[in-house]
């Protein structure tokens, strides 16, 4: 397999991959959009460069479920945290959208986490009747309006003035907008709140803090959420069964015992530890429940 930290590898691997019923186009220096055609059931999503290239095979993070579930595949890539806030990018999204490509589809999902979140919803427009899932999402990177917001200090450089700029806004034509996030985390709550809309759907996932979307992926239920999204069964009930599994992610389990301990409710603890080394072999929860034992004694 080529380098795929060169332009010819990980380009190399793209081009490969959309060689027979697809494309791949470079949108200016910083941008790339790549797409795989199946059955009439599109998945849209967004990329960072550096994530592409950390995978084995250079290939978009949903490439292998699009390719098993016989979904076509439509990936925007970008080059460092520009937003996708890029004229290219919007004539690209222009063009799918006034020769009607995106109708050809029966079904479409737009879906991305973080600055992702925010691209998946202010593109989501060029498709009406499409279905949205956000993880965490970023309403914007406007310092006007999300000045609170510490970790998009890097966006203050980025116009977010014009066409697919605020991304509350772009939700309009959905059909259901499936958000996804930690409420006890206030920045995501924040972004969350401002995704104001009848057809907007907040699911909790609380203790994940940045993690939200990884702890997601690492409970293998982010697969089964864009599943039953495109299927049109997904429902709060459904999402409810699959957080069940926070029960046996680690993650998620040192949060709340670190949260209780951080809180002061050894009580809280004790019954963390209890429940975790009941169902699970953890050494670390082991010697916790031991030593609040000892204190009780």
């Amino acid at each position: 397999m080529d380098d795929l930290a060169s332009a010819d590898g990980w380009q190399g691997a793209l081009r490969s991959a959309a060689e027979q019923s697809g494309d791949f186009l470079q949108l200016g220096s910083r941008h790339w959009a790549f797409f795989t055609e199946a059955r009439p059931l599109l998945l849209v999503t967004f990329e960072t460069l550096a994530s592409l290239k950390e995978s084995e095979e250079g290939l978009p993070a949903h490439f292998a479920l699009c390719k098993e579930r016989d979904w076509s595949l439509m990936t925007l890539i970008c080059d460092g945290e520009t937003w996708w806030r890029d004229p290219l990018v919007f004539t690209y999204f222009d063009r799918i959208s006034d020769n009607s490509f995106l109708e050809a589809f029966d079904r479409v999902v737009f879906y991305g986490a973080g600055i992702a979140g925010y691209a998946a919803a202010a593109f989501s427009v060029t498709a009406p009747g499409a279905d949205v899932v956000l993880v965490a999402p970023r309403a914007t990177g406007e310092f006007n309006r999300t000045g609170w917001d510490q970790r998009l200090r890097g966006a203050r450089r980025i116009n977010f003035d014009g066409r697919y700029s605020y991304a509350p806004d772009m939700i309009d034509s959905a059909e259901k907008v499936w958000l996804i996030h930690d409420p006890l985390h206030a920045p995501d709550a924040m972004h969350a709140a401002l995704f104001q809309r009848p057809w907007v759907m907040t699911l909790h996932a609380p203790h994940t803090g940045e993690a939200t979307e990884d702890t997601l992926a690492e409970m293998e239920a982010l697969d089964r959420i864009l599943e039953a999204v495109m299927e049109k069964r997904f429902s709060p009930e459904f999402y409810s069964l699959l957080w069940r599994g926070r029960r046996t992610n680690a993650d998620y389990l040192r949060s709340i015992l670190a949260h209780a301990r951080m809180t002061g409710h050894p009580r809280r603890e004790a019954k963390i530890c209890r429940s975790v080394t009941s169902r699970l072999n953890s050494p670390r929860f082991a010697r916790r429940l031991a030593e609040l034992n000892g204190e009780g004694q």
